[in-house]
């Protein structure tokens, strides 16, 4: 007679949970919590955490990240970035348009908002992500990023002109979605910027889908 041996079915592992979050100290637009929680293994754990008071009721993002695709007769598609100061980073930092969603806005609405305000700019909205996180390392802020699609050849977007408000600045930068890491890089080095982490990774997105696969060491030759 075959004996036929079982293994014990692994342990079960709990999730992480949330037991409190405590304010620490709190400003106008964001404010630190002090975050207990109890990891795989039981064990409490305390995590410093930085969130905004901003979010409105309803929403279940902070606010919007825009991809603007500019398209005109006889021009290279083009995105629209922006260049401004972040007190945070105490320099000039190349941006996609964002902002924070108003109260009683959608996503759609307060990116074709913001994208105008911003950069003058008006388009149309071709594709909303789910929400999205920003650092989830440091803080519980979340975007949707919103693609939109500018018509260049329309009155309306030959000049435009943005409508910031007061105390607001930001540069409008055209860059030829064609080489664009390249053309970032060159902005970077000649005007001392840093970059957005999600402008960059979509202009290396850009140049791995026209590049060829990368080369595994097993299949040189």
């Amino acid at each position: 007679m075959e004996i036929q041996h079982t293994e014990d079915p692994p342990p079960m592992i709990s999730r992480d949970t949330i037991l409190k979050e405590e304010t620490l100290l709190k400003g106008k637009w964001v404010q630190l919590q002090q975050t207990t929680y109890v990891d795989q293994q039981g064990q409490t754990r305390t995590w410093e955490t930085v969130k905004r008071t901003t979010r409105t009721e309803g929403n279940v993002a902070d606010g919007v990240g825009i991809i603007p695709v500019l398209q005109r007769t006889l021009h290279y598609e083009c995105l629209v970035l922006v260049k401004q100061f972040r007190p945070p980073m105490g320099c000039y930092c190349l941006e996609f348009p964002a902002g924070l969603i108003d109260e009683n806005e959608t996503p759609h609405q307060a990116a074709l908002r913001e994208l105008e305000e911003e950069t003058g700019y008006k388009g149309e909205v071709i594709e909303c992500s789910p929400v999205t996180c920003l650092d989830p390392g440091l803080s519980n802020c979340t975007t949707h990023i919103v693609t939109v699609h500018i018509n260049g050849d329309d009155p309306v977007n030959i000049k435009p002109k943005p409508k910031l408000a007061d105390g607001e600045f930001a540069e409008t930068i055209l860059l030829p979605k064609t080489d664009l890491c390249k053309r970032i890089l060159e902005l970077v080095q000649k005007e001392k910027l840093v970059v957005d982490a999600r402008v960059y990774t979509y202009a290396l997105a850009l140049e791995h889908a026209v590049a060829k696969p990368f080369e595994l060491p097993f299949l040189k030759c």
